[in-house]
């Protein structure tokens, strides 16, 4: 099986796709651009989901739903937001289909145009901001911490699984609030959510800042960000936050009656992260025989495998393996007894090891005799043989020895790609030989900052939050400069 995946030093981008197919994660759908997540990857996606969820609830949020359509008069209300999204939006146009009469199979009935088109939602500001204006009238209602999970489409011309498609999975929150502070407060816990989510549970470090004007989301305010590193040194912009002012509700006429009786218009925020998680969570982690998953999200935690000769010795073996399953279940591990007889161990260990299962267990006929077990983890391609005594919570503990220390070797990777430079010819060589992120300054204007995206590709990923205040000169212009930026290339 590993043989069959490009190596990341020959085509990083087939590397990538390879592991995606082979591990079973996702695969092409009839419709171009959009993908089919198989079972294996929804299930990543279902821990990933479900421990963002218990977090939003634990700071006070409640889901709801709201329609995937969006009439087509809502984006047009704010003027940022259609400019961003127009070149994205998918159209419904009709509402019934017919029989050709000249038999090509069905056509659209030219008699079923809808009065007003509809909007297949890029993303749910407007339609839910229209909504809100009836949810609002005092200060007493407010605030609203609404999260929704749904999908949306997004019409791309280049696509790659997980990382871009036209139609993805996230979450969407939406709140609402009497007042900026209170807006603000939301927008930056819910990046810290973001950011203890990435590093606590995808073992992915990540910097927290905020975008430049160039890069905001369309009608924000500002735009908060986590931004992580790949292993090609590639950025990827793993989450956002924003602050979205008074925008959407003077757009939507949102007000209140505040402490004083007088009439404000609402502050918002809206906030997401999606299925391109697992992209970056490949390509973070993953080598080249196959996928490698933090254990506290992997679908699978432990596998164990069975190497017998006849059907007496697996009994044997089955006897010690449902003790030990029953002793990692109440540990709350997710564990899987691989004992099918339509593939031989070395098949089931190759497998296992594409699809990044972080502990295996390998138990033979000399197990049996000695109480032992090889136990093999797949973060560091290690193995040693164990006492069967005191097993479950051996491998209870190495689960969290193995989380802690893929976010440790993914750290310490991010770290030495972070280079800081103070002059253009520094900064290139850092782009072409080194990659990651480059720590420079910049005069601020958006101007340069689009030169210098044009000269090199290279993005302003945010202004972290945690700068420092220093003196310097602008790399492209030597203009003068407060404080340095993230540049990379990135997906």
């Amino acid at each position: 099986m590993a043989a069959a995946i490009t190596s990341r030093e020959q085509d990083y981008s087939q590397w990538y796709n390879d592991l995606i197919l082979k591990g079973g994660l996702a695969d092409y759908s009839a419709v171009r651009g959009c993908m089919v997540i198989k079972p294996y990857g929804f299930a990543l996606w279902e821990n990933m989901r479900d421990q963002l969820d218990r977090m939003f609830k634990e700071t006070g949020h409640v889901n709801a739903y709201f329609p995937l359509f969006i009439p087509k008069s809502f984006l047009s209300k704010e003027a940022a937001h259609v400019e961003g999204f127009a070149k994205e939006c998918a159209v419904v146009t009709h509402y019934r289909l017919k029989n050709d009469p000249n038999g090509g199979g069905v056509v659209v009935d030219p008699e079923a145009k809808l009065e007003e088109e509809l909007i297949v939602r890029p993303t749910s500001e407007t339609i839910i901001w229209n909504t809100y204006k009836d949810w609002i009238q005092s200060y007493r209602d407010l605030p609203i911490l609404v999260n929704q999970w749904a999908n949306v489409v997004r019409w791309e011309m280049r696509t790659r699984l997980f990382l871009r498609t036209a139609e993805f999975l996230w979450q969407e929150g939406h709140t609402a609030h009497a007042t900026a502070q209170e807006a603000v407060e939301e927008t930056r816990k819910m990046l810290d959510v973001y950011a203890q989510f990435a590093e606590e549970w995808m073992a992915v470090p990540v910097i927290k800042g905020v975008k430049t004007a160039n890069e905001r989301f369309a009608g924000a305010e500002d735009t908060y960000c986590i931004e992580a590193l790949m292993q090609d040194g590639k950025a990827l912009q793993a989450g956002t936050s924003h602050f979205l002012g008074q925008n959407f509700a003077k757009a939507f006429d949102v007000k209140f009656s505040n402490k004083e009786n007088e009439l404000e218009y609402v502050w918002a925020t809206s906030w997401g992260v999606s299925t391109r998680l697992i992209g970056g969570l490949v390509m973070a982690h993953s080598d080249d025989q196959g996928l490698i998953l933090p254990p506290k999200i992997a679908p699978l935690q432990v596998v164990i495998v069975p190497i017998h000769k006849g059907e007496e010795q697996l009994n044997a073996i089955t006897e010690k393996v449902n003790v030990l399953m029953s002793e990692l279940k109440a540990l709350g591990v997710r564990v899987k007894y691989d004992n099918s007889d339509n593939a031989r161990p070395g098949w089931k260990f190759a497998e296992h090891e594409l699809k990044g299962v972080p502990v295996r267990i390998a138990i033979g006929g000399r197990d049996l005799e000695n109480g032992t077990a090889e136990v093999a983890r797949r973060d560091e391609k290690t193995k040693a043989t164990l006492s069967m005594d005191g097993l479950a919570q051996h491998i209870h503990q190495l689960l969290s020895d193995i989380q802690q220390n893929m976010f440790n070797k993914a750290k310490a990777y991010r770290d030495s790609h972070i280079t800081k430079v103070d002059t253009w010819e520094e900064f290139v060589e850092a782009l072409e030989t080194k990659g990651g992120f480059v720590s420079a300054h910049w005069d601020g204007t958006a101007e340069t900052e689009e030169e210098i995206k044009t000269k090199t590709k290279a993005t302003i990923r945010c202004i972290p939050l945690n700068n420092e205040q220093e003196e310097g000169k602008c790399v492209l212009t030597g203009k003068p400069s407060k404080e340095r930026v993230l540049f990379a290339l990135a997906y």
